[in-house]
């Protein structure tokens, strides 16, 4: 018995938090997809820090690039692009298969200095789409204000959009009207809607972490607000994550859908991102056991997929305790947190926190360049 396989029969979907040169030609990744049922593969800027700048795996390929005249940034981007093929390739048959069902992508991400530029997001969108050419890959694109026409763009051009950054159930219904509309310009254009996946990745564990300190605090005062307070500490990602699930299925269960999946249109799945637990009081699945529904992702860390695997328990958790959800996030603004706040709050750190690892990337890439270059000076 292996839970990761098991949880297929509830038709939720795996997929690994994690990409590096390594894991790609040790055979790991292959091994998850056989032994483990993975179904896909999501990156970052702070995954390929770690990959590139954290090991010598990238050197070789740095150093021969650098001695062809490529920028630091030209070359992360050939390095990220040559692991995002290699593994769509190795989900290639997943993807092909009858019964893939909307799964075998790996996702790459934009620039995160573009996640307030519309223009530059679409079109670095479309240039990374053309670089990886791979019909199962995702571009992901965040759910900033800037980025939603960007994602109704990606998508009207037959795209794969990974949204990213989703931490409000505002924003996430603006991204599926994004994604909606997308699909609409381009039946307009008499263009194809089969085979044009997106899914919006919902973060989960950052929601915890920024609010239940301020729970606890207000609890701390006492009385029958402090009471209330406590009641709500470490509930509050999982009744935004199921509330988001019973958005997902009006979304998509509307008129408006129907039309667009009478045409062979795939619904827009919800993604539980950062799913790996942060909170040392929190049961390391919490964010995983909880969140097991249908038609829906889970994107979870290396380190969480062995627990998992471990000692995982499968079962349809998704749509229980929903009166208790509905319950926590009404009373919220009761004892005194704005959620909209917090979260508007989490998307600008969520960006900042991509754009300091790019950052240091960039930063790893040009040092091992310099090195190279002055290598070769040094030989003539």
């Amino acid at each position: 018995m292996n839970p990761l396989v098991d949880i297929r029969r509830l038709d939720q979907s795996l997929w690994l938090d994690f990409i590096s040169r390594k894991v790609l030609t040790n055979g790991e990744l292959k091994r998850r997809i056989d032994e483990d049922a993975l179904r896909g593969v999501t990156s970052n800027p702070a995954i390929f820090e770690k990959a590139i700048g954290g090991s010598a795996d990238y050197d070789d390929t740095i150093k021969e690039q650098a001695r062809q005249g490529k920028s630091a940034e030209e070359i992360y981007v050939g390095l990220a692009v040559a692991d995002v093929q290699a593994a769509c390739d190795l989900f290639r048959t997943l993807y092909d298969s009858h019964d893939n069902s909307s799964d075998g992508y790996v996702s790459l991400e934009v620039s995160p200095k573009l996640a307030h530029d519309t223009e530059g997001t679409i079109a670095e969108a479309r240039q990374l789409w053309k670089d990886v050419a791979r019909p199962n890959v995702m571009i992901k694109i965040p759910a900033t204000l800037e980025g939603l026409p960007a994602i109704r763009q990606a998508i009207s051009e037959g795209i794969n959009v990974n949204v990213t950054l989703i931490f409000g159930l505002d924003r996430y219904k603006a991204v599926a009207e994004a994604f909606i509309s997308g699909l609409e310009d381009r039946a307009k254009a008499g263009q194809s809607l089969e085979r044009i996946d997106s899914v919006a990745s919902f973060f989960l564990s950052r929601i915890d972490v920024l609010i239940d300190p301020q729970l606890e605090k207000i609890a701390a005062e006492g009385g029958e607000k402090g009471q209330l307070a406590e009641s709500l500490v470490g509930e509050v990602a999982l009744a935004s994550a199921k509330q988001a699930y019973q958005l997902y299925k009006e979304i998509f269960a509307s008129p408006r859908w129907q039309a667009l999946a009478d045409k062979g249109a795939n619904t827009q799945r919800l993604l539980w991102a950062s799913t790996g637990n942060k909170n040392p009081k929190y049961d390391d699945l919490k964010y995983v056991e909880n969140l097991i529904g249908p038609k829906t992702v889970n994107t979870i860390p290396v380190e969480t997929m062995d627990i998992f695997k471990e000692k995982g328990k499968p079962a349809d958790r998704l749509e229980q305790g929903l009166e208790l959800a509905q319950a926590v996030l009404r009373d919220l603004p009761k004892v005194g947190i704005d959620l909209d706040a917090s979260t508007q709050q989490l998307e600008t750190e969520g960006v900042q926190k991509f754009i300091e690892p790019f950052g240091k990337l960039i930063d790893s890439v040009e040092k091992k360049r310099q090195q190279a270059v002055e290598g070769a000076e040094a030989l003539k």
